[in-house]
């Protein structure tokens, strides 16, 4: 057993619930005293209604993470998955490693792992929309602010924004030099290195230059026969550069931005449940696996972006452009294991995915007005197109990783929008918005080539021989005739969003407001393959009701932002992966879904020294299908009742990857050293409740309470100029499976092991 597994075998968290009891008597403290501190909160903007307001204004559950709790977050090199749990109601995870995370908000997320799905969580950098999982993968460096908005987005941001945004707004250019360096060492011979300069060209124009540079040592042991010794190393950089025009009445925001990454896929573990139970088996260690097959990730991408804004006095015109592009290829030993053939090994899986051309172009025309009266407007139009191949590659492990399967398929997607909404301010107290989206969304999914020697095309379906439909459709295309409908697919939606929203100030530090909003999520195309047929997934819509409160106290030394909601989903779209039919991947729709629950946030000066920030999630979510059904897994314990056919019917269940509570705690407190100088000790957790894997539910497929936490102990000097700090990262070094692989035996992947380091930043 390795000295780094001291796992925690049952939900944990006392940590977080010992942090919070050893503040209890400081809140008393602090409230007694309120009158004589001095520290006070600052006032946070946002830009969920497309401009910037005081959060404490929108009728919207916002979240924001900026400033020093970012850089602590950032610390160990992780990638974006670092914010899961961070705000309430916001999980992330991944099957792809560093690459391709997938979101939820209040539950309501996309479990698909294949690269031409979509989410119903949107992700936003720096006003351009990131539609393909892999661009949503984009490292955070040089960030002002992270906004998390919960619940459907559909007027003003559109497009696959159901369940919410996330949103990236870089640091902007000014006229001021200034920037930072910053460069971090850790456990795996871990580098994070990364920095930003900008300041005025001319009168007129000013620069701003980033970078990001990550490595880290393979930290896994492979004891199999594959080609790969170690694992779980990577090497990353990334870089953005921006360029700002500011004139009389116009306005120029230029960047563009690359990233690129080499290093292993994610890791599967095969067998490490044990069956009947979701506990580890016994011997399990992080540090080792033994797999024979190919383990490798490589990813590059880049973008371009011109951000346009026109002041026309009661008007101003905003112009939005945005390009991105990539290319990418993953491969990975699926079954986890090289001990083939046993009863819960039938078969060796050894895949590959990847990108070998994408292109996406956005263009997005806002006007909005500058009226000193009540009543303001803004009304736009939005045009998005996407084109891409994907490739899915299969491999005879058993006969040196033989190239044994291959198929490349090509999605387009058009869509365009017109939208608007208003803002009218009714009374001093009482201000009514309103907004409105249609849009237009259509899809060709094309396989253009296909052949597998390693198992039977389409065992699922009795039309036949995939690779001599292929050949078909080949023929019609060069006929001109119609293609084969089992092999491609088109459709069209069409849709109006709108929401209402009512708020009302209580006093000058209090407001409540209600929200109904609706959203939609295109229709979804999975191609066939050798283990399923090609399946169109309907359009999803979602209608959702808000009540919230936001106030600010103790003459703004505290803030108190809470929201209770409820949402219903017609026709959820849903992905029914694995199983016992195999590597399938089969969308479904279910009839409908519901998720119901609060959020709550709250910061607070304790002290003059003690700053305190805490927030909690609960999301009750279920399906509500009596029919809907699907394969259950080869080697698991299913709870769920089987119909006749065998399928496990999975009406009440959650949602997949939808935890019932998410917790987060940050304290940072400090005492000054010296005439500029600052001795402090800050600290982070973030909890999840237990969440279920796969569609259905099973003892082993089912996830632990995961308590994660951070501490930073540092000293700053000179105002604040120079910062020299020892963190660490899930310094309980609580190991649990985060995701699992059903198809083939009891596999799953886990979160990353603790993680110590040391790291300098110096400003100027």
């Amino acid at each position: 057993m390795s000295s780094r597994s001291a796992h925690v075998r049952t939900p944990v968290v006392r940590p977080l619930v010992a942090a919070l009891a050893a503040l209890m008597p400081a809140m008393a403290l602090a409230q007694d005293n309120a009158a004589q501190q001095a520290a006070t909160l600052d006032t946070i903007s946002v830009t969920a209604a497309r401009k910037s307001e005081n959060i404490q204004d929108v009728p919207v559950s916002i979240s924001t993470v900026s400033g020093e709790k970012l850089d602590a977050l950032v610390s160990g090199g992780t990638d974006i998955r670092f914010l899961s749990g961070r705000v309430p109601s916001l999980n992330i995870e991944s099957s792809f490693g560093r690459a391709f995370p997938r979101f939820y908000i209040r539950g309501y997320g996309n479990t698909d792992f294949r690269m031409n799905t979509s989410q119903p969580v949107s992700l936003v950098y720096d006003d351009i929309v990131q539609e393909n999982p892999i661009l949503k993968g984009f490292p955070l460096f040089d960030i002002q602010q992270v906004e998390v908005l919960r619940g459907p987005l559909g007027s003003l941001f559109g497009r696959n924004t159901p369940a919410g945004v996330v949103k990236f707004d870089s640091v902007r250019p000014s006229q001021e030099f200034e920037g930072y360096g910053k460069v971090g060492y850790g456990s795996d011979n871990l580098w994070n290195v990364e920095g930003a300069v900008g300041g005025a060209l001319s009168e007129r124009w000013s620069a701003r230059a980033s970078m990001l540079y990550q490595r880290r040592d393979d930290w896994v042991e492979n004891t199999g026969t594959g080609p790969n010794d170690g694992l779980e190393g990577y090497d990353e950089s990334a870089a953005r550069v921006q360029f700002l025009y500011e004139g009389e009445d116009f306005q120029a925001l230029l960047g563009a931005h690359a990233r690129r990454l080499n290093g292993t896929a994610r890791l599967f573990r095969g067998n490490i449940f044990k069956p009947g139970t979701n506990d580890f088996v016994e011997g399990f260690d992080e540090n080792r696996i033994a797999i024979d097959g190919q383990n490798h990730s490589e990813l590059e991408s880049q973008g371009a972006n011109a951000r346009l804004v026109w002041d026309l006095g009661s008007y101003r015109l905003h112009s939005i452009t945005g390009f991105e592009t990539l290319e990418t290829f993953s491969v990975g030993d699926i079954d986890g294991t090289n001990e083939f053939y046993t009863a819960d090994v039938p078969f060796a899986s050894e895949t590959a995915d990847g990108i070998p051309h994408h292109s996406q172009f956005t263009q997005e025309f806002r006007i909005e007005s500058q009226y000193g009266g009540p009543l303001n407007w803004q009304a736009g139009v939005f045009y998005f197109n996407e084109d891409y191949d994907v490739d899915s590659v299969s491999y005879d492990t058993t006969n040196g990783s033989v190239q044994d399967g291959f198929q490349r398929i090509n999605q387009a997607n058009d869509a365009w929008a017109v939208f608007g909404g208003i803002n009218y301010q009714a009374s001093d107290k009482l201000e009514l918005r309103a907004g409105l989206r249609y849009t237009v969304d259509e899809k060709d999914l094309v396989v253009k080539d296909y052949w597998n020697t390693g198992f039977s095309p389409c065992v699922l379906s009795a039309k036949c021989d995939l690779a001599g439909l292929l050949a078909a459709q080949q023929l019609a295309y060069a006929n001109g005739d119609a293609v084969d409908p089992f092999l491609s697919a088109s459709t069209k939606d069409k849709k109006v969003n709108w929401d209402a929203s009512a708020t009302y100030a209580v006093n000058d530090d209090v407001n409540v407001y209600g929200r109904v909003a609706t959203g939609f999520r295109g229709s979804s195309i999975q191609s066939a393959g050798a283990f399923n047929e090609k399946t169109v997934a309907s359009p999803e819509t979602v209608l959702s009701f808000e009540l919230g409160m936001k106030a600010d106290l103790w003459d703004n030394r505290a803030r108190v932002n809470a929201s209770v909601f409820h949402y219903e989903v017609k026709d959820q779209q849903l992905t029914a992966v694995g199983g016992a039919t195999g590597n399938a991947n089969i969308l479904l729709n279910a009839e409908k879904s519901t998720g119901k629950g609060f959020e709550v946030d709250i910061q607070a000066w304790l002290t003059d020294n003690l700053l305190v920030t805490l927030g909690s999630g609960y999301n009750h979510t279920e399906i509500k299908d009596a029919d809907l059904s699907v394969a259950p897994c080869m080697s698991c314990t299913v709870t769920n009742p089987v119909d006749a056919n065998g399928k496990v019917l999975i009406n009440g269940n959650s949602l997949p990857q939808a935890p019932k509570w998410t917790h987060n705690l940050t304290a940072r407190w400090s005492t000054p050293v010296g005439d500029a100088g600052e001795f402090y000790v800050f600290t982070d957790w973030a909890y999840r409740s237990d969440v279920n894997f796969f569609l259905y539910e099973s003892k082993e497929f089912s996830g632990k309470s995961l308590t994660e936490g951070g501490l930073r102990v540092g000293y700053s000097w000179n105002q604040g100029d120079y910062d020299l700090a020892l963190y660490g990262r899930n310094i309980t070094n609580q190991i649990r499976a985060t995701g699992a692989i059903d198809f083939n035996n009891r596999t799953g992947f886990i979160n990353e092991p603790r993680l110590l380091g040391v790291e300098f930043k110096t400003r100027f």
